[in-house]
């Protein structure tokens, strides 16, 4: 079943508009509260933003990528305290990837939107665009944020024969493992 849902997820950029249901949505909020943390240090927090103006404000965020984010039902907004784990990039990255996981085992789809380390301007991170936007508390740092929705979209799973097998080695670097 696992295999299933990773063969077939691909990243959604159109959603039908239409509102997540609260359901689904407790079972994604479910997956990311339990997203397995270095020594249990649960550094994360997640923002749910439903609200069109938000996401719309939000997907100005940065001037490639994050367009779409307007015509989404739902944003996730995955951070971290920064103070509490000196690995909140790989905590919240584990997040990140369980909402998206949870997302398509519901049949939804999803995007997700890197903010971390990108401009919003010349002189702007995206990151502090979005914190001011959200009222992040001082300390947490945005990761991405994950779009999510009922897909308008159909995208066909990726091809075995297009896996990058050339980049899995045996016992040491550049010993072909396939």
């Amino acid at each position: 079943m696992f295999m299933s849902l990773i063969r077939k997820r691909r990243s959604i950029r159109k959603f039908k508009e239409r509102p997540v249901e609260k359901e689904k949505l407790d079972l994604i909020l479910e997956a990311a509260l339990r997203s397995p943390s270095s020594r249990g240090n649960n550094p994360w927090h997640f923002v749910v933003v439903t609200d069109k103006a938000m996401l719309e404000a939000l997907s100005r965020a940065k001037p490639h990528g994050a367009s779409f984010l307007k015509d989404a039902p739902l944003g996730i907004a995955v951070c971290a305290d920064a103070a509490k784990s000196d690995v909140w990039v790989e905590d919240a990255s584990i997040a990140a990837i369980m909402i998206q996981l949870a997302a398509e085992s519901l049949e939804l789809g999803s995007c997700w939107i890197q903010f971390r380390e990108r401009m919003h301007g010349q002189t702007r991170t995206a990151e502090d665009y979005v914190a001011e936007r959200l009222g992040l508390a001082p300390g947490l740092k945005l990761l991405a944020v994950v779009a999510i929705g009922a897909p308008d979209e159909v995208k066909q799973a990726r091809p075995a024969s297009e896996l990058l097998r050339e980049r899995v080695h045996a016992g040491a670097f550049g010993k072909p493992y396939f």
